[in-house]
């Protein structure tokens, strides 16, 4: 039976009939290239962005989770959060309706990295909800993975931009320093970078992402996949195969990982 919900769930993303086939390829070699970027202080908002009008709350359940979490410093995470939602850095956060912080375990072995939350995002204030999410969703249950187990979700940027666009380099970089931070007290095995703006914003580079896939990143010396974003896949369904073969990829990797 799981053999046949496996396949099910194969052919809902338009992936059969290339499960064995795909299982099977011998990956590429792993050259790393070490991300040397230094976050700007956190401590410094942008001097030309105005006051926000009304600040939202932390959500209550991302507070009781970083409550609970055995981090050695339990209040890490809440003023991370509480940061994140008093941050005026750029223009986005004058037309937000919440922070999109992140979601997940916070001790997790997979760590994925979108480029911004969208309008339903930005509406429920927990990335990947719409029909990305749902595509992304599905890809981690074809490897027995869940959301919330032994994954975290979050994004480059962590207001919505307008219209769904694009985060630009300024808005990037403004977030740079949380992204930053969430890495350093989450510690994943693996990151998973969905997006040209992922990318920008960990790697710092502009590469094509065709040209940056099948490779193994470094970022503090935790191993990092580039892969398309979901929303893309979901535009261009022929490019679905590929980010299965980077999931499998990023699999291979991890199951190398000694701890």
């Amino acid at each position: 039976m799981q053999e046949e919900a496996r396949a099910w769930m194969l052919r809902e993303i338009g992936l059969q009939p290339l499960w064995g086939l795909r299982e099977q390829r011998v990956g590429p070699a792993l050259p790393t290239v070490v991300a040397q970027e230094d976050a700007p202080d956190e401590s410094e908002p942008n001097a030309n962005v105005g006051e926000v009008a009304s600040l939202n709350p932390v959500p209550e359940a991302q507070v009781a989770q970083a409550a609970e979490s055995s981090d050695p410093d339990p209040t890490a995470w809440q003023e991370l959060l509480q940061n994140i939602v008093e941050c005026r850095r750029c223009e986005l956060c004058k037309q937000r309706k919440q922070v999109v912080p992140g979601v997940g375990d916070l001790e997790p072995d997979w760590l994925f990295i979108g480029e911004g939350p969208g309008v339903e995002e930005d509406a429920r204030g927990e990335p990947f909800v719409g029909q990305a999410g749902q595509l992304l969703d599905n890809m981690l249950a074809s490897l027995d993975l869940k959301r919330n187990e032994k994954i975290y979700i979050t994004n480059a940027v962590k207001c919505r931009p307008p219209g769904n666009r694009t985060p630009d380099a300024e808005e990037i970089a403004a977030c740079r320093p949380f992204l930053a931070h969430q890495i350093s007290l989450l510690r994943p095995k693996i990151i998973m970078l969905l997006g040209k703006s992922a990318v920008s914003s960990l790697l710092n580079t502009d590469g094509a992402l065709g040209k940056l896939r099948s490779q193994c990143f470094e970022y503090e010396g935790i191993p990092v996949v580039v892969s398309y974003h979901p929303a893309y896949l979901l535009r261009n369904l022929p490019e679905k195969i590929k980010a299965w073969e980077d999931l499998l990829y990023a699999r291979r990797i991890l199951a190398r990982d000694p701890s």
